[in-house]
């Protein structure tokens, strides 16, 4: 499926701020099942460089805006082309081992209550690493229902998964720190799903998780859909949890109360 995708930012800063450096995580990658036709990422007057590629395969962009500010426009869109892979990721330019993932980040920290949840799902270490992937998913869409507004960005695993209520943040920050209780490599997923209805705001950005499962590499797990990643989702970038993921992610320099509004419209493009 071939998918247009418009990702409008605009952050508002009262009073003015003298400069904002932003690190930028808004150009999705390819690989095998996902290729970018087009894309750009605009900030108006503002300087955004060529960019580079990191160690995880996450493609990104350095923004500097001088001020003073009283507003930032960010535009990132493009159109990418996608294949149902039922989750398989290969071919994506990473170049860090896939131990690396065994590292918790601050929203995906080990807990008591994550591990037994993890326990339950695989009570058999030994058994096929896709059926252990597959099983811990299906465990954390049963533990953890699906609730707009339940959380918020800084929720961790384990609160979420002691209220049993979230949103697809929460359900991968489960299903990635129950992964690595099990000493199974995973990662944070951000990027934008299309629900056949051309998806508006919220709606349009997304988040699941993947697993490193032995011979089968990475497998994608979207447990708040109860299915594996198809040709309407669209992979931005990942890290150990939502913060290092983060498609934004810097400072502004100079007190101001910032406030920040969010368009994103994904829908099928003409091929």
């Amino acid at each position: 499926m071939r998918l247009r995708i418009e990702h409008r930012t605009v952050y508002r800063y009262e009073p003015a701020v003298r400069l904002v450096v932003q690190s930028l995580r808004l150009r999705p990658s390819g690989f095998d099942g996902q290729r970018v036709i087009e894309w750009r990422i605009e900030a108006g007057e503002h300087s955004i460089d060529a960019g580079y590629v990191d160690g995880a395969g996450n493609r990104v962009n350095m923004l500097t805006a001088h001020g003073p500010l009283e507003t930032l426009e960010v535009v990132s869109a493009g159109v990418v082309d996608v294949a149902d892979r039922a989750g398989v990721v290969r071919g994506l330019r990473e170049i860090v081992h896939p131990l690396v993932w065994l590292r918790a980040g601050p929203l995906t920290g080990p807990a008591t209550v994550i591990e037994e949840l993890a326990r339950s799902a695989v009570p058999n270490p030994g058994a096929d690493r896709l059926e252990q992937g597959h099983a811990l998913a299906h465990a954390v869409a049963q533990a953890v229902r699906y609730e707009p507004g339940a959380s918020h960005a800084g929720t961790t695993a384990a609160e979420a998964l002691a209220t049993g209520v979230g949103v697809c943040q929460d359900h991968a920050h489960v299903l990635v720190a129950a992964a690595r209780s099990l000493d199974i490599p995973a990662r944070y997923v951000t990027g934008y799903l299309h629900d056949g209805n051309g998806s508006i705001g919220g709606d349009a950005t997304h988040a699941w998780a993947e697993l490193h499962l032995g011979v089968y590499g990475w497998i994608g797990f979207d447990p708040a859909n109860h299915q594996c990643p198809t040709q309407d989702y669209v992979r931005l970038a990942c890290g150990v949890d939502a913060i290092d993921a983060a498609p934004f992610r810097g400072a502004a320099i100079g007190a101001a109360r910032e406030t920040l509004s969010l368009d994103v419209q994904v829908q099928p493009a003409q091929q």
